[in-house]
């Protein structure tokens, strides 16, 4: 981890009214960190993503991004949300969604130039699909949308890329290059990855945060497999990986 982490969470809270999704959470992100965070539905992970990005602020502890507040840091920070909410009847293309992620860098009045247009080509490349670029967004699977939105994400520049689920409507068929796309991406920017699926975690991603309201543990995947049961206040089963075997929770 960086010596001066991208992201710090210190004794966070939040609360939905009465419930609360978040206890005096710590967390460190550094600069070249691939961080995994697992846990069960109504665990708090998807708030955890939306503290950081600004979206909602805490009702206790501090929150530092890129050394400053969320608000200021969210500009170096790619955002692909869980689901795509978008009226398929709009006549945009995947171009004109994936070129979204460069208002940041548009000059007001100017609207987009030949660099954000690259910028745009480029991160369709890097999700397989330049070849789209062109058509509707209203003609793609949910699938593709998704991809749609990873581009988008990627079209910013970000130092930081954060996807919450992002593989709940991609097609099986293209997981395992996705994993890989992650891996080569996380050379040049961190990344945090809210998952549900832990075998696929157990595979790829360096770090673990293990988040059930309170975060109970964040370190090296192997040693966070450890913690799963303590996560989900139940018995987990995964498939381990390097020699394919199960690891079974003893349950009563």
């Amino acid at each position: 981890m960086a010596d001066t982490p991208i992201v710090e969470l210190r004794n966070v809270s939040y609360s939905y009214g009465r419930l609360l999704a978040l206890e005096d959470v710590d967390l460190l992100v550094g600069e070249r960190d691939f961080l995994g965070i697992i846990g069960p539905n109504g665990g708090g992970k998807t708030t955890i993503l939306r503290i950081i990005l600004g979206l909602v602020e805490p009702d206790g502890g501090t929150v530092r991004v890129f050394g400053g507040s969320p608000a200021e840091g969210r500009r170096r920070i790619g955002y692909v949300p869980q689901r795509f909410d978008v009226d398929l009847a709009f006549p945009a293309s995947v171009t004109d969604v994936v070129l979204m992620g460069r208002l940041g860098h548009a000059r007001a009045g100017r609207g987009y130039d030949d660099a954000d247009r690259d910028a745009a080509l480029a991160a369709l490349e890097t999700i397989g699909m330049a070849d789209r670029a062109d058509r509707p967004i209203g003609d793609l699977s949910g699938g593709e949308r998704q991809r749609v939105l990873i581009a988008r994400a990627l079209a910013a520049g970000p130092e930081l890329l954060m996807l919450d689920e992002p593989l709940s409507s991609i097609d099986s068929r293209w997981q395992a290059s996705f994993y890989g796309m992650l891996r080569e991406l996380n050379d040049r920017m961190a990344i945090m990855l809210v998952s549900h699926d832990v075998t696929a975690l157990s595979a790829y991603v360096e770090q673990v945060a293990c988040l059930n309201r309170k975060l109970y543990y964040h370190g090296e995947i192997k040693e966070g497999i450890e913690h799963l049961v303590e996560t989900y206040e139940c018995p987990v089963e995964i498939i381990a990986h390097g020699v394919p075997h199960r690891v079974l929770g003893e349950h009563e």
